[in-house]
């Protein structure tokens, strides 16, 4: 029974999926607006208000949890790399309110 509970969580590891709580959404959604540069001067989202008009409206792209994490951590096009200005637990609760948020698919 471990043995199958423990592959199951490595398969979810593996495709970079994670559950988030609403602690963790909360935290994602102050970070959107307060980070620098925020999220919401480019990106429209409006779960969080924002209606940025440089970069993808997010509720039309709807990226899930993964996508937003890779570019948060490497950047993409001219948004820069998040890396050095928060923390991977950050860029994780960030990357699934803009998921759930978006209406991403699970």
């Amino acid at each position: 029974m471990r043995t199958a509970a423990a592959a199951g969580l490595l398969a979810l590891a593996a495709c970079g999926a994670w559950a988030a709580d609403a602690g963790e959404l909360a935290r994602g959604k102050e970070l959107f607006s307060k980070v620098q540069p925020a999220c919401a001067v480019c990106h429209t989202l409006q779960a969080a208000g924002a209606e940025g008009q440089i970069g993808p409206a997010l509720d039309e792209l709807k990226p899930n949890a993964e996508r937003v994490l890779r570019a948060l951590k490497a950047g993409i096009g001219i948004m820069p790399s998040y890396a050095d200005k928060l923390s991977d637990k950050d860029m994780r609760a960030l990357a699934s309110f803009v998921a759930q948020a978006s209406g991403a698919a699970p």
